[in-house]
């Protein structure tokens, strides 16, 4: 069933519609703005012609820690995805409020064998592992090695998307955001994707922590354990 949008407003209705035909009535399709906050991935790439290569990409997480994974999205077949499968290689390096302007000029389309790093102005460094450069000014950095990318049914040939899983096989980290043994994460500023034009950005006092419950046989909360 298709709402207008004045249903919408005031809780005259509940919100529904059939994701499949995205008959939602609204301005813009709202999935991206409901799926919050994403971690934005900035992938650093070499193609074989040895260009460098460095955008963000809002389709971007971790997926397992033993051994580390994490997976990016790509939409049509980007310059990224491209090097990744001719190389085998990228590395993720964070997204931080400071760098946010950085984050926004490396997403604009320009033709295939432009330098990113240059065009933002940032400095590439060398990684440890890989061939992929890393951005030196960014405080945290995942050297990758691609494992599998798997193309997702339903897409058009231009608004196909594939998910491209790589195994972190280095990561760099300022020191200057351990603290006690562990990291600091608010100082790191990360930003995170939101919907339409809007970001995000954890600060301290956006914080919180909170142990994990502890539940006996009996189904029982007896205790709090700390999370790891």
């Amino acid at each position: 069933m298709l709402y207008r949008i004045a249903d919408f407003i005031g809780g005259k209705k509940p919100v529904f519609y059939d994701a499949i035909r995205n008959d939602h009535g609204l301005k813009h399709d709202p999935f991206k703005a409901l799926v919050v906050p994403r971690p934005v991935g900035w992938v650093s790439t070499v193609g074989a012609n040895g260009v460098a290569n460095l955008a963000p990409y809002s389709f971007f997480n971790a997926v397992s820690e033993r051994p580390h994974f994490v997976m990016f999205s790509s939409g049509g077949p980007k310059d990224s995805l491209r090097n990744v499968e001719e190389t085998g290689e990228f590395v993720c390096s964070l997204a931080t409020y400071p760098l946010r302007h950085q984050v926004n000029l490396t997403s604009a389309v320009v033709p295939y064998g432009v330098d990113e790093f240059a065009l933002a102005g940032l400095t590439p460094a060398p990684s440890r592992m890989v061939r992929p450069p890393r951005v030196k000014e960014s405080p945290v950095a995942f050297e990758c090695r691609h494992w599998k990318t798997l193309a997702l049914p339903g897409g058009s040939e231009r608004a196909s998307y594939s998910v491209v899983f790589g195994q972190v096989i280095g990561i760099h980290i300022d020191d200057a955001f351990i603290k006690d043994g562990m990291v600091d994460t608010a100082a790191l500023q990360p930003i995170a994707r939101l919907g339409y034009r809007e970001y995000g950005v954890i600060t301290a006092d956006a914080v919180f922590a909170i142990d994990r419950p502890r539940v006996d046989a009996a189904g029982n909360v007896t205790a709090a354990t700390a999370a790891e």
